[in-house]
């Protein structure tokens, strides 16, 4: 196997000052200056105008795919207009799955899922919501699996990326800092030089028209909805565009709109990952005789700031791969959205810790595969999904501009985030992006939606849940406290189960806040 090297696809050799790699990153932001997209704002067109999408006939078949062909399902290829406001234009293909009721006698509709991201395949998504939480009344339902344009086998995004991942460390010092900014500016201008004319309509506002088209095709005058994650701000957004046009709608690990973006809301991941971090550090310390990392929740952190120290020194080669400054808050990141997988995170330390000291010679499979995606540019599907993020985020939302604005939130930020400070405040392709076509949404309404959210939510922190059930004045939030998740639906809760199983099954919201905790 080739090396992957966890050296950007912009580095540039590190000096004390980082004055080389600021340099090539001011050539890269002129050169992304330089590319355009044509921008008009769009409105939307009226109902006469997309009559040749509301009457399309959809070709139900096989969905090639073991899962989903083993559950029933079949899928079909919608065709959407590329730009809404110019519905007589260029069209693209977005691919839905459909598992048909199996409790046909008391059918509610369909329900629509999306896993979040942006960027997540969601055409297998009403399989997996099934086998995450069996008791959940699925039955009731059409479940309708999406991906959403610009990525699966929905017409996607292409970048030509090198790296599988954009969401990287500034590292441990100014010259770390030049090396993000020129890597991301290089991300941003591989988007704009390969776009064909698509990406700034790779929006979550074209992705709720999408919605809305899917659900005049299968014959609803409403949809259900589940959505995580991103998935959530998706659904608010549908309910702002598209008012009184939705059932029933749980909203799990939200995202608050008024937050939504590359900068603020990314930001707020800091504080709850590195009390995230804090809870592995006491789990690891309480097995210091399995993973060898230390006996207290310091010396296990002080093992984990000193592999991030050295990688910045030197790489740290693990089996084929090589992981610097950048990456290794990256690869903890990835560990930490479920305190379930702590042994897997414990374990993935130690290994990095073996690796460092040349005891390592291959990771396990599972560091591996997390390695592969945020390294290895032969992955193509992992690329794909953070080319399309890319894409949705940065056209939904402007972001700052200025690469000083996110060194000094990168800096003040490493004394109280040691570990994820750097990450979360760093730089993104947003800031060499152009313009958003359309204004970001304003979500503030009274549909009736359940929004469930975890305490110890290391990536939507809990704030961002509170926030969107402010905003969203007839909604009901279920609190599930001390847990350490995202996707607070999975955890075995009866308390949580009962509210959600409630409301699919018959509509009826909890008569008020719900605070829960694992069974």
């Amino acid at each position: 196997m080739a090396k992957k090297s966890a050296r950007s696809s912009a580095a540039t050799p590190r000096t004390r000052n980082g004055v080389l790699v600021l340099a090539a990153a001011v050539v890269l932001i002129g050169t992304v200056a330089g590319i355009g997209i044509a921008r008009t704002v769009p409105a939307d067109p009226p109902a006469a105008a997309l009559d040749r999408f509301t009457h399309q006939q959809l070709e139900w078949g096989s969905c090639d795919s073991d899962l989903l062909d083993r559950a029933g399902a079949q899928c079909a290829n919608v065709t959407v207009p590329l730009n809404y406001a110019e519905p007589r234009g260029r069209t693209i293909s977005v691919a839905i799955s459909r598992v048909r009721a199996t409790d046909q006698a008391h059918r509610r509709g369909i329900l629509l899922s999306n896993p979040g991201g942006p960027g997540g395949r969601g055409l297998d998504l009403p399989v997996r919501l099934g086998r995450a939480a069996p008791s959940y009344p699925w039955g009731l339902y059409d479940l309708i699996g999406m991906d959403p344009r610009g990525v699966g086998r929905s017409t996607p995004v292409h970048c030509g990326w090198t790296i599988g991942d954009s969401f990287q460390s500034a590292g441990a010092d100014p010259a770390g800092f030049g090396e993000s900014v020129a890597t991301q500016a290089d991300l941003a201008a591989r988007c704009l030089a390969a776009d064909d004319g698509m990406l700034s309509h790779i929006t979550t506002r074209n992705t709720a028209r999408d919605i809305d088209l899917i659900r005049t095709l299968l014959g609803e005058d409403r949809i259900n909805y589940f959505g995580m994650s991103y998935g959530t701000y998706l659904g608010a957004v549908y309910t702002q565009m598209f008012p009184d046009r939705t059932e029933r709608m749980v909203l799990d690990s939200a995202v608050d709109p008024a937050r939504y973006g590359s900068d603020v809301m990314i930001q707020d991941q800091g504080a709850p990952l590195e009390e995230a971090l804090d809870a592995l550090a006491d789990w690891t310390a309480a097995r210091a005789d399995r993973y060898r990392l230390g006996t207290t929740r310091s010396e296990v952190r002080a093992v984990v700031s000193g592999l991030i120290e050295q990688a910045a020194r030197q790489p740290i080669r693990v089996g084929a791969y090589e992981v610097d400054d950048h990456w290794l808050p990256s690869v903890l990141f990835g560990y930490l959205h479920d305190s379930r997988r702590f042994d897997d995170a414990a374990n993935a330390v130690r290994q990095l810790a073996d690796a460092a000291a040349g005891q390592l010679t291959e990771p396990s499979a599972d560091l591996a595969q997390t390695l592969s995606g945020l390294l290895d540019a032969t992955a193509d599907d992992a690329i794909a999904s953070v080319e399309s993020s890319t894409a949705v985020v940065c056209g939904d939302v402007s972001a700052p501009r200025d690469p000083a604005w996110y060194r000094r939130n990168v800096e003040s930020s490493r004394a109280g985030q040691p570990v994820f400070g750097p990450l979360v405040n760093n730089i993104s392709p947003c800031a060499f992006w152009p313009a958003p076509v359309e204004p970001r949404v304003d979500v503030r309404n009274a549909t009736p939606v359940l929004i469930v959210q975890a305490t110890g939510d290391p990536v939507a922190a809990y704030g961002e849940g509170v926030g969107l059930h402010r905003t969203m004045t007839a909604s009901r939030l279920v609190t599930l406290r001390n847990v350490i998740v995202h996707g607070a639906f999975t955890v075995p809760s009866s308390c949580v189960s009962q509210a959600v199983e409630t409301y699919l099954r018959d509509g009826g919201l909890p008569a008020t806040d719900l605070i829960c905790h694992a069974d």
